[in-house]
């Protein structure tokens, strides 16, 4: 019974993965409709699982359900967008001030090498965007709060929903770059709550850019 019962959850999971990644790159467009038939069909699946994996993507506020006219990609207003980076400033600056304190030094060591590996990307913007995230995914690892995190990963599958990603802008990837600099020296220099001041910074500067 079990083992049955695990078949169709992964298949769901699966297809969740599939349509969260296609939103991401843009394949399904924010606000569009999502043609629960088609892709059905294209996938070679009922809609049963499609719809349990939609069911997973609204939870994520990636999808919205609308009564009698279906699942739709989510639109990000500016609202959301603004609620978004408060909510992550507030998380990921509190993750910053716990780096600073508790830190070890081979943890350390580890932001000092990706924050070297983000210089070295500057000119790579798909590159820079995936080390960026790493190490803010690092930080919030060493932070160790599983609940935060789950937070923070929802809240940021939302961001990346913008269509004028905060590192997009002229000029960000660089402000972004000197951002990361001031908050290892924070990081490394055991200040916890300059840390988190230069997290909050860091954030309010992408929603301004993201605007």
């Amino acid at each position: 019974m079990s083992a049955l019962s695990l078949a169709p959850r992964a298949l769901y999971e699966e297809v969740a993965e599939l349509l969260r990644q296609r939103i991401f790159a843009r394949e399904l467009e924010a606000g569009s409709w999502i043609d629960e038939l088609r892709i059905a069909q294209a996938l070679g699946i009922s809609r049963t699982p499609l719809r349990e994996a939609l069911k997973v993507l609204a939870a994520e506020g990636l999808v919205t359900m609308k009564v009698r006219r279906g699942a739709y990609v989510t639109d990000v207003s500016e609202k959301d967008l603004r609620d978004v980076y408060h909510l992550l400033s507030l998380l990921e600056s509190d993750a910053a001030r716990v780096v600073a304190s508790n830190a070890n030094e081979a943890q350390l060591t580890q932001i000092e090498a990706l924050q070297s590996e983000l210089e070295s990307a500057v000119n790579e913007r798909d590159r820079f965007f995936a080390i960026n995230e790493n190490f803010h995914m690092l930080l919030l690892s060493i932070a160790d709060n599983r609940w935060r995190d789950q937070m923070v990963a929802d809240l940021r599958k939302v961001m990346k929903l913008n269509r004028h990603h905060s590192l997009f802008k002229e000029g960000r990837i660089a402000q972004s770059l000197a951002e990361h600099q001031s908050i290892v020296q924070a990081l490394l220099a055991r200040q916890p709550e300059l840390a988190a001041q230069r997290m909050t910074a860091h954030f309010m500067n992408g929603l301004q850019a993201a605007q």
